[in-house]
């Protein structure tokens, strides 16, 4: 793809050099870049992109994304400017890869808990329904039955592009993805087209990271208020963040509630060890999950199906035959992923890594 095709959507402040020329790979990591490269320069958490162009250089870079240019830039090399390198990329890898999050409904789930829970819950019920699915999950990334390891909760701009292109290329009709705050607020998710997004709760988790609860908070706003009009914004109402969510956010909105009035609400008839009974929109079910906060997340699965135009007979009918599932730390030897047993899963789900947040 040309230079000048990529660059769409981009702040560019300058450009100094061919837009016309090929890039055969979008890279952000200098040890990555080979002959034809475009090496974006992102400031990390713990490292800073801009020190390592020359490397990238080196290695054959033709192309950088930089926010500070180098006091002598190469002649040969294409240098492009921009305001947020972060943002640069995400945006970047997904005119590269055709912008795959367009070809099919993409729902995001972000929340400090639940998120695993309530995503794969949706793939599962979507493959029962009939359609083809990928699950962007904290335990494995799935495309239709086909595993893949994940690494971080919410992929790198470049791997999760990649990943949807896959899934487009599989028929897949939607896609799961659990959206992490630090996903958010390192823009891994910019450019991606979203047709949903569902908040869970939060909770005084993952400081280590945004340092302060408002910082936490904003960078889970930050998803909600890029979702376009015609996607969909389901809260949590039994969570006081969740109307601030919907503050400033242009898609529809719509809550869900175990406690209060709600779009979608919930209640527990009867648990036992074996499950539970739930009426839901005045509808009784029996599940397999137990727990309250497993009726939330259930009642989050039900609603975003209905938004998404499942019938409430169908999805009733799917909710009363799904197991609960445990995500062990024991790896399946085909793929690094996390084995599956039918037991409860928690809602307090242990993060895989530093940004499960």
């Amino acid at each position: 793809m040309k230079i000048e095709e990529i660059l769409k959507g981009i702040d560019v402040v300058s450009v100094t050099g061919k837009v016309t020329a090929t890039v055969l790979s979008i890279e952000f990591d200098s040890r990555k870049v080979t002959q034809g490269s475009l090496f974006v320069a992102v400031k990390g958490y713990k490292s800073d992109g801009h020190d390592f162009i020359d490397v990238a250089v080196k290695s054959g870079a033709s192309a950088v994304i930089c926010e500070t240019l180098p006091v002598n830039p190469d002649n040969n090399i294409c240098w492009i400017k921009t305001t947020d390198t972060a943002k640069a990329l995400g945006l970047a890898a997904s005119n590269y890869f055709g912008n795959p999050s367009s070809s099919l409904k993409l729902i995001g789930v972000t929340g400090t808990n639940g998120k695993t829970t309530i995503a794969t819950v949706l793939y599962r019920m979507f493959l029962r329904l009939g359609y083809k699915c990928g699950l962007f999950s904290t335990v494995c990334n799935y495309i239709n039955d086909k595993e893949f390891p994940a690494t971080h909760t919410t992929p790198d701009p470049v791997r999760l592009n990649s990943l949807l292109t896959d899934m487009v290329s599989a028929g897949c009709d939607y896609a799961f993805m659990e959206v992490s705050s630090h996903s958010a607020d390192q823009q891994r998710i910019a450019g991606l087209k979203f047709a949903g997004g569902i908040f869970t709760n939060l909770t005084h988790d993952h400081l280590d990271y945004h340092k302060t609860f408002d910082n936490y908070l904003a960078a889970k706003k930050r998803f909600f208020d890029s979702l376009p009009e015609e996607a969909f914004a389901l809260v949590n109402l039994d969570d006081r963040n969740g109307c601030v969510m919907l503050q400033n956010c242009k898609a529809r909105h719509f809550t869900f509630s175990v406690r209060s009035m709600a779009d979608y609400r919930c209640g527990i008839i009867e648990q036992s060890f074996e499950g539970m009974g739930l009426k839901i929109e005045g509808m009784e079910v029996w599940t397999r999950f137990i727990g309250d906060f497993n009726a939330s997340n259930l009642l989050a699965v039900y609603a975003a199906s209905e938004l998404l135009g499942a019938s409430k007979k169908e999805i009733l009918t799917i909710l009363s035959d799904l197991p609960p599932v445990d995500f062990t730390t024991s790896s399946l030897p085909s793929t690094g992923c996390r084995s599956l047993r039918i037991v409860r899963i928690s809602f307090f789900e242990a993060p895989r890594s530093s940004d499960a947040a």
